[in-house]
């Protein structure tokens, strides 16, 4: 069932340096990412299941699907046994993947959005949405129903939550909000590093989240952003000739260089954030991100161009006013 432990490193270096190991610099968001990416691609590489991770480990299946999946960071401790068992021996390798699962604890628990009271409110998706908004070098936003969170003013973000007061205690409201504002905050600082870009279907313009006042307010605040460059939106208009995205919404996130990719063509440094009506996930699967990156610039392309975009909003502002 393994294959020998030369073919498993071959198989494991896709994310690294051509040696191999972490690159200078790297963030520990980033570093981590790495770390489960070798985990998962080790074990397919020498056929084991979960669950044989599990059984040789003697954890629980849940374990070893929350460290893949990235929900739990896994401890230096039980990594060393698990890399023996996955034939990734590589004495500088090792060293290296183990200081990075220590560094990875530390800086997970000191993240605001780790605190009790946004763990409670925040969904796991969520949560680890954050942590790669906060080192992504670029963001790809498509949305059918609403303004992108990052983009919302609080008015508006209050008013869109509160659309679901039915299902949301007011205590979620508060935190999930605020949240919203910290990540808000945090991306506005950081544009210039960070490019972000945005398709938003025309719906999205002429749906008035609460009432003319709050959305006016809103789409000026979407042209300041614009006309500053700190984003570029294109309308996704009712006329277009391609098809919408089966996907009510998605975020592309890029952690490195959009060029760079797998041999099988597969973008390297790409996670894809998406919600669904009861569920969010973010989404690590190289082919299935690339696609949906691929389906992105199908509709960026066949979108309305930014200077049109900015005239079909000034005139709605217009109308609102």
């Amino acid at each position: 069932m393994a294959l020998i432990a030369s073919d498993v490193n071959r198989s494991i270096t896709t994310d690294f340096n051509a040696e191999g190991f972490m690159a200078e610099g790297d963030s520990p968001t980033v570093a981590r990412r790495r770390v489960r990416l070798v985990l998962r691609e080790a074990r397919e590489a020498a056929g084991y299941t979960q669950l044989d991770v599990a059984e040789q480990m003697e954890w629980s299946l849940s374990k070893v699907i929350r460290i893949e999946n990235g929900d739990v960071t896994i401890a230096p401790n039980d990594l060393r046994p698990l890399l023996n068992f996955l034939n990734v021996k590589d004495r500088a390798q090792v060293a290296d993947l183990l200081a990075t699962a220590k560094i990875a604890r530390t800086r997970q628990r000191q993240a605001w959005y780790q605190k009790p009271e946004f763990r409670e409110h925040l969904t796991d998706g969520l949560r680890r949405l954050i942590e790669y908004e906060a080192e992504a070098t670029s963001v790809h936003t498509y949305s059918v129903f609403h303004i992108p969170s990052l983009l919302q003013i609080p008015s508006y973000s209050s008013a869109l939550i509160q659309m679901w007061r039915d299902e949301v205690t007011e205590e979620q409201r508060h935190y999930r909000l605020e949240a919203r504002r910290i990540r808000r905050e945090a991306m506005l600082s950081r544009i210039g590093p960070l490019r972000m870009t945005a398709v938003l279907d025309e719906s999205v313009f002429l749906r008035a989240v609460g009432g003319p006042q709050i959305f006016a307010d809103q789409l000026e605040e979407i042209l300041r952003l614009e006309e500053r460059q700190l984003v570029s939106i294109r309308m996704f208009p009712f006329t277009a000739d391609t098809g919408l995205s089966y996907d009510a919404g998605f975020d592309i996130l890029f952690l490195g260089d959009e060029d760079e990719e797998t041999e099988t063509g597969d973008k390297v440094h790409a996670v894809m954030y998406r919600e669904t009506g009861t569920t969010d996930e973010v989404v690590e699967d190289k082919s299935l991100v690339t696609r949906h990156y691929a389906r992105y610039r199908k509709l960026w392309e066949a979108a309305t161009h930014e200077d049109e975009t900015v005239d079909f909003v000034r005139k709605r502002v217009r109308e609102l006013r």
